[in-house]
């Protein structure tokens, strides 16, 4: 995740969003390469986030290539300061690795939609869920929560085939 989080900080630039960005549809700027990778991915963005609450509150969730290869990121908090990126197999769902976060600009980022997640009244999962519902034929790629006016908001991109969507939906 690392790697992407400069392309994240670029996408937010360009889209208003600030902080954290929410495309993980544009590795690189080719949502072809994510779109091509994604017709082998099984698990919805909002089953990966239900399979990563068995290691934490998840506060952030992505589909995003790795030198390549199609992977399922979802960050997680366990407490005030611990949080993980959970891997899910994006075939069957289930949690193949956790890593625990302790530094650098990944830390950041947790911890900022840690904050935006502790005053949220709908989760991630229930947010996706009702952004893909109101989107027909997308695909839910990441979902990025931050604070804005005070509020906490998820920034959720969407996918069909390479047409890339971002919405917000309020969690409050």
């Amino acid at each position: 995740m690392r790697k992407s989080a400069i392309i994240m900080v670029a996408v937010a630039a360009m889209i208003g969003f600030g902080g954290a960005a929410p495309c993980a549809a544009e590795e690189g700027g080719d949502p072809a390469a994510l779109a091509k990778a994604l017709t082998g991915a099984r698990v919805s963005l909002e089953r990966g986030l239900k399979a990563s609450e068995k290691v934490g509150r998840p506060i952030s969730a992505k589909y995003e290539l790795d030198e390549g290869a199609l992977q399922l990121s979802v960050y997680t908090s366990t407490g005030a300061d611990k949080f993980s990126e959970v891997i899910v197999d994006h075939k069957t769902g289930a949690v193949k690795k956790r890593e625990a976060i302790t530094e650098g600009d990944d830390l950041k980022d947790a911890k900022e939609q840690s904050e935006a997640m502790a005053k949220a009244k709908v989760p991630l999962a229930k947010a996706v869920g009702n952004a893909v519902e109101a989107n027909r034929g997308y695909r839910a790629v990441s979902v990025m929560p931050a604070l804005k006016d005070g509020h906490p908001v998820a920034q959720i991109t969407l996918m069909h085939g390479e047409n890339v969507k971002n919405v917000m939906q309020k969690l409050d």
